[in-house]
């Protein structure tokens, strides 16, 4: 069981997809990906709760889901870009949707796994609401929060593994933002009360 403000946030999209469309298109994925059903994107800068979200979306949807997190697929501490079109061209507008697992000790891609388009897929990683992903999803959420509470949040998550690299990383999420911004694509935004 997710946090409860990360458990209510769930409730909320969750009721918002079981809401009438207000568009043929909102009920699911547009026609241009092979999903059939809905394709959830959450992205937010690293440390924001985008990751404790997705699992409580995930353990309280009503049936089987696919949710795929984009740190098993970063090639590495400069694969941001990498992994944003890595989830377009592989899994959302592939006719054989799969994603390619990245081996953090080893330093190298690693198996590849195939994707069922018949299950509703959450996705999650800064990164994953790019504008050509979005075009693709359903539902399109940025989780935001303040600087000082995510480094403090992502550091004590992953320590010593992610310290030496926070500037780096943090570089490329500004540039991200910078030119896709995700924030603006995003049909729903949760800022830390």
């Amino acid at each position: 069981m997710g946090s409860p403000l990360a458990d209510a946030r769930a409730d909320a999209l969750l009721s918002r997809l079981a809401a009438p469309p207000v568009s043929p298109q909102a009920t699911r994925a547009p026609a241009s990906t092979v999903f059939r059903g809905p394709v959830v994107l959450i992205d937010g800068r690293s440390g924001s709760g985008k990751s404790e979200l997705a699992t409580a979306l995930a353990a309280r949807w009503p049936e089987t889901v696919t949710l795929i997190r984009l740190d098993d697929i970063y090639p590495g501490w400069s694969g941001l870009d990498a992994a944003s079109t890595h989830l377009h061209d592989e899994l959302l507008a592939s006719s054989t949707p799969r994603w390619q697992r990245y081996d953090w000790v080893a330093g190298e891609r690693a198996e590849w796994t195939s994707v069922n388009p018949t299950l509703p897929l959450i996705v999650e990683g800064v990164g994953s609401l790019s504008r050509q992903n979005a075009a693709l999803a359903t539902l399109r959420v940025w989780v935001e929060l303040d600087d000082d509470t995510r480094r403090t949040r992502a550091l004590a998550r992953d320590g010593d593994a992610y310290a030496p690299h926070w500037e780096h990383w943090a570089a490329q999420e500004r540039a991200f933002i910078a030119r896709e911004r995700p924030a603006a694509l995003a049909d729903v935004t949760f800022t830390e009360p």
